[in-house]
């Protein structure tokens, strides 16, 4: 049985099924999907099939089944796969993976390039549009939970903050530390304070940034922020495998890492003029190797703490997902059961949590 997904030239979306070979394709669904307008976006109403779950619990193999049981088109939803020349670290598909399945938001910027969950809001929505025109089924595959919520809802955006601001705030932090510039969020946003992590470097940088930029507390612009449903028909299926699992598939990968040449992407990336203070460099693994490569830590130490700091990672992204309950859970060797919900969804038949926004 296969379905192709079109988008027509005056946007009626088709579904047409096949159930055997021999058999006539059916039409079975038919929707105008013209897009109306809301602000810079507008609502995609074809269909979507959001594939989540924690790092290391088996989301790339059972995407690339589904993509091609459903002829469908992967979207990343990861927010360091979108990095060039950071493989290993990110677990990013092979080129070998890549070529059975077309893959959408992965290698598309330097290490050194600024993406904020907004760009990648815009980005992935316009992907998922022009695979349904191609007549193939959206795909999204990942665990950043902020990407996936700016795809469905979109994310506050400001005019981007002057280097000038940023680079002087990072100063700061590697002269002042972290706890004080924390200490400092709490004064001036103690809303964002309280919603952050002390050691979320990332977005204490950033909500100190906006605030220096605009004089406006980040919380404040979240606030004013009205967020509109961007997919109309959307569903969400998240993978676990339970804690001890996971963790298992964690050590093996940390340890798969080191095995496959991680020290060495380290050392040709800083070769290739990108400095370890980057965001990018800051992210798991990498500045794990960076303690390595500066006499701080021994191998042995590198990946006990690569392996910690993944588990505590996975953890943290279980948490983020499970406040939302239109996630349909399964163990990733379900693969029959996820294709049963997703041929359902494509059906128009109740296919689980589906999320319809009217």
């Amino acid at each position: 049985m296969w379905y192709k997904h079109f988008v027509t030239s005056n946007d009626f979306y088709l579904t047409i099924r096949k159930k055997a070979k021999g058999k006539q394709p059916r039409l079975i669904m038919v929707k105008d999907v013209t897009p109306p307008v809301t602000g810079k976006s507008f609502v995609l109403e074809a269909p979507v099939v959001i594939l989540i779950g924690p790092t290391a619990v088996g989301k790339t193999d059972l995407a690339l089944s589904l993509a091609e049981q459903f002829d469908g088109e992967i979207v990343g939803a990861d927010s360091m796969q979108i990095y060039r020349y950071m493989d290993i670290g990110t677990a990013k598909p092979t080129s070998e993976e890549q070529a059975r399945v077309a893959h959408h938001l992965i290698d598309i910027v330097d290490p050194d390039e600024d993406y904020q969950a907004a760009r990648y809001g815009a980005d992935a929505l316009q992907a998922c549009r022009e695979i349904t025109a191609r007549g193939r089924m959206p795909l999204v595959v990942g665990g950043t939970g902020l990407y996936i919520r700016a795809l469905e809802l979109g994310v506050f955006d400001i005019e981007p903050v002057p280097e000038t601001i940023r680079c002087r705030i990072r100063e700061r932090l590697a002269r002042q530390g972290r706890a004080l510039l924390f200490e400092e969020l709490r004064r001036i946003d103690p809303e964002s304070a309280a919603r952050l992590h002390p050691n979320d470097t990332q977005r204490l940088l950033r909500a100190l940034e906006v605030f220096e930029a605009t004089g406006v507390p980040w919380s404040a612009h979240l606030a004013a922020h009205q967020r509109t449903p961007q997919l109309k028909r959307v569903l969400k299926i998240g993978l676990n495998c339970g804690r001890d699992e996971v963790y298992a598939r964690i050590n093996r990968r940390c340890r798969q890492m080191l095995d496959l040449g991680l020290v060495d992407e380290v050392r040709k990336l800083l070769a290739m003029g990108y400095a370890g203070s980057l965001k990018s460099m800051q992210a798991i693994g990498y500045r794990h190797v960076l303690n390595y490569l500066a006499g701080e830590w021994s191998l042995a130490q590198t990946v006990e703490l690569l392996a910690r700091d993944t588990r505590r990672y996975a953890k943290r992204q279980y948490t983020w997902f499970t406040r939302d309950a239109a996630i349909n859970w399964r163990h990733p060797g379900q693969g029959s059961e996820i294709a049963t919900l997703i041929q359902d969804f494509l059906a128009g038949r109740p296919a689980g949590k589906e999320n319809i926004n009217r």
